[in-house]
C-alpha cells in the first residue's frame, strides 16, 4: 500500500526529500507545502547575486514548482503555510496565502523542513528603516531594489558570520563603504583566534572598517540614514544596515505540536531523523544534530548536511533503513581575495568540552604554498590542525587562497573516517607543479603533527612567545638578519640557522628556549640541532613569525 507523505518546507531539505522519495517509490503520494514563492533556491548564492557576481536572478532558482511537478509527479503547493499539526488525527492545517482559505490535509508520514529564521536581537531601533536581513529570495529582492533605487554610499554589517562577510564583500564590490561590527573578539566563530586574525587583517587591507568586541547598542534614525550606536559609544551613520547575527531553528510548529525540542532549541530527532513522534521526520536547519567529533548536541545550519539528510529521510520512509551519523560542520567562505574554511571542532569548543570529554588535544599550525614554489603564482595557506595525543584528527582550519577548498576536504574525510596525523602524511595526492607540491600542505600538516607525537620536537604557541618572561625564556630567531630587521618578536635574539652549530655557546642552557623562523620549518631544524647537542628544553613556535605577526597586527588594530 502506497503512503501519503506530506512535506513542510522546500529548499535543501524538503525538496531533496521529495525528489529522492519519488525516485525510489513511484506510487507514493507526495505533497510539498512551501510558505514562500520558491520551493528550491540557492540561498548560499544570494550575496553573490546582490554584489553582481551572479548576473541573472533566475540562476538562483534551483527548481520551480512546475518543473518539479512535471518531472517527479509531486503536488507542490507554494504560498501555503502549515499552521498546525494534529498528531492524533494525522492531519495538518494549511492556510492558502493566495486566497486566505484554510483547509486540512491528512498524512501517513509527515516531514518537517521549516529551516531557520534570522536572529533579530532585541536592540532598540532594530525595526528602523533601511535595516535588512538576508535569508531568502524576497530578502534578496528588497536589498537589490534598495541598492538600485536609493544608491546607498555606505553600509554597516552587524555580525561577522559567513553571510555577513560575504555581504560585506558584495557591497564593497558595488562601491559602498562598509563597516563590520562584531560583538565578540573575532569574525567567523568557526575559526580560532589566530586564524581569524589573518582574516581581520585582510578585511582592513580592503578599506573596510572592522569593529571588534564592540557590538551594536542601538539603532537611531538620523535624516535619511540610520546610525549604528556601538557599545563603546561610537556612532556609525549608514545608508543601509545588514543584520547578520546568525539564525535560530524554526521550531514553532513542532513545539506547538508537542514534539520534543532538544537542549539547543532544535527539533530533537533520533539517528533515523524521526522526531519523538515516529510518524514525523525532521531535517535541515531546524533540527538538533549530533556533532560528529564531540558527540554532543549541536545546531549546524549548512546546505550539504540538509541535502544528505533529505536522502536519508526518503530512504527511511521507503523502508530502506539508514542512519544519520552526525554533522562535522565542514564549511568554507570567500572573504575578498582570501578563503577561510573549517571542519570538525575548533580549539575554543574543545576548551569548553575538554574536561567533560576527558580528552587532551594538541594543535599545530603550518604555512605551505598552494603549489610548487618554483612554479609561478603560488600562495601561502595557513593550516591549523587539532588532534589527540594518540593522533586522531579532531578538527582543522585553513586560511589562504588557491587550493584551500580541496585541502579542507581532504582533512574532512580524515575526520569522518577517524584517521590520524600519521595517516595524513601518507595521503597520496595528485601532484603537478601548477596544482600542488610533492609534499602537499595536508602531508606537511601530518608530518608536523607526527613529529610532535614522536617526540622529535615540542611546540610553543604565539601567546606564549608574546607573554614570555625573558628571565626564564630565551627567544631565538633563526631567520636571516634581513628578515629579522623587517620585524621580529620583542626580545628575540637573531642567530641565523646556518650559524647555529658554531654559536651554540651563545644560547643559554638554563632557560627554556622558544625558537622561531618565518613559518616554522627552519626553526624545527634549529630545534633539532639544539636538542641533539644537549639542550633539554627547546620548543618550536607553531606557525612561526607569520602567525605571531598576524595576531600582533590584529591586536594593535583593535
Amino acid at each position: 500500500m502506497s503512503k501519503k507523505v506530506v512535506i513542510v518546507g522546500g529548499v535543501a531539505g524538503g525538496a531533496s526529500t521529495a525528489a529522492r522519495l519519488r525516485r525510489i517509490d513511484e506510487r507514493a503520494e507526495i505533497i510539498l507545502f512551501e510558505k514562500g514563492q520558491y520551493i528550491s533556491f540557492a540561498n548560499c548564492g544570494l550575496p553573490y547575486y546582490i554584489g553582481g557576481t551572479i548576473k541573472e536572478r533566475k540562476k538562483l532558482l534551483v527548481q520551480t514548482a512546475e518543473a518539479m511537478e512535471a518531472r517527479f509527479n509531486i503536488d507542490v503547493r507554494e504560498l501555503s503555510e502549515v499552521k498546525r499539526i494534529d498528531r492524533q488525527r494525522k492531519v495538518v492545517e494549511v492556510k492558502n496565502l493566495k486566497d486566505g482559505r484554510n483547509y486540512e490535509e491528512n498524512y501517513d508520514v509527515l516531514v518537517l523542513s521549516p529551516g531557520a529564521v534570522p536572529v533579530k536581537p532585541p536592540i532598540p531601533g532594530v525595526d528602523s528603516r533601511n535595516i535588512f536581513t538576508l535569508r531568502d529570495i524576497p530578502d534578496t529582492d528588497s536589498i537589490k531594489e534598495f541598492l538600485n533605487e536609493k544608491k546607498p554610499k555606505n553600509a554597516v554589517i552587524a555580525g561577522g558570520g559567513f553571510i555577513g562577510l560575504e555581504m560585506a564583500e558584495s557591497l564593497h564590490s558595488a562601491g559602498l563603504k562598509v563597516d563590520i561590527v562584531v560583538a565578540h573578539e573575532q569574525v567567523m566563530s568557526q575559526l580560532d583566534y589566530s586564524m581569524a586574525a589573518i582574516v581581520h587583517n585582510h578585511i582592513r587591507s580592503k578599506g573596510c572598517g572592522l569593529h571588534i568586541k564592540d557590538g551594536v547598542k542601538a539603532f537611531e534614525p538620523e535624516g535619511d540614514k540610520t546610525v549604528a550606536v556601538l557599545q563603546s559609544g561610537k556612532r556609525i551613520p549608514a545608508d543601509m544596515i545588514i543584520l547578520s547575527k546568525g539564525v535560530r531553528p524554526n521550531n514553532s510548529l513542532a513545539k506547538e505540536a508537542g514534539l520534543e525540542i532538544g537542549v539547543t532549541g532544535g527539533i530533537k530527532v533520533n539517528e533515523y531523523l524521526q522526531t519523538s513522534d515516529p510518524n514525523i521526520y525532521a531535517l535541515g536547519d531546524a533540527i538538533e544534530v549530533t556533532d560528529y567529533v564531540s558527540g554532543k548536541p549541536a545546531l549546524i545550519a549548512l546546505a550539504g548536511p540538509a541535502n544528505k539528510q533529505g536522502r536519508i529521510v526518503a530512504n527511511n520512509i521507503a523502508g530502506r533503513r539508514e542512519s544519520y551519523k552526525g554533522t562535522q560542520g565542514t564549511a568554507i567562505a570567500k572573504v575578498f581575495d582570501i578563503v577561510a574554511a573549517s571542519t570538525g571542532v575548533n580549539e575554543k569548543a574543545l576548551k569548553k568540552l575538554g574536561k567533560e570529554l576527558g580528552k587532551d588535544y594538541i594543535t599545530t599550525t603550518t604555512h605551505s604554498a598552494s603549489h610548487a614554489g618554483y612554479y609561478p603564482g603560488g600562495k601561502l595557506m595557513a593550516v591549523k590542525i587539532i588532534y589527540t595525543p594518540e593522533g586522531r584528527v579532531l578538527g582543522a582550519q585553513i586560511v589562504g587562497s588557491d587550493g584551500v577548498d580541496k585541502r579542507i576536504d581532504y582533512i574532512a574525510i580524515a575526520i569522518r573516517h577517524r584517521m590520524t596525523v600519521h595517516d595524513m602524511q601518507e595521503f597520496e595526492l595528485a601532484y603537478a607543479p601548477p596544482f600542488s607540491s610533492a609534499k602537499d600542505p595536508v602531508n606537511m600538516a601530518g608530518y608536523v603533527g607526527s613529529n610532535v607525537l614522536n617526540g622529535d620536537v615540542k611546540t610553543a604557541y604565539w601567546y606564549e612567545a608574546m607573554n614570555a618572561d625573558i628571565s626564564r625564556t630565551f627567544l631565538l630567531d633563526v631567520r636571516e638578519p634581513s628578515e629579522y630587521q623587517k620585524g621580529h618578536i620583542p626580545n628575540a635574539v637573531n642567530i641565523p640557522l646556518d650559524q647555529i652549530r658554531s654559536r651554540l655557546k651563545e644560547i643559554p642552557r638554563d632557560k627554556e628556549i622558544i625558537v622561531n623562523c618565518q613559518v616554522g620549518l627552519r626553526s624545527y631544524i634549529g630545534a633539532r640541532i639544539m636538542m641533539q647537542n644537549g639542550f633539554d628544553n627547546v620548543r618550536n613556535l607553531s606557525g612561526g613569525y607569520k602567525t605571531y605577526s598576524a595576531v600582533e597586527a590584529d591586536m594593535k588594530s583593535i
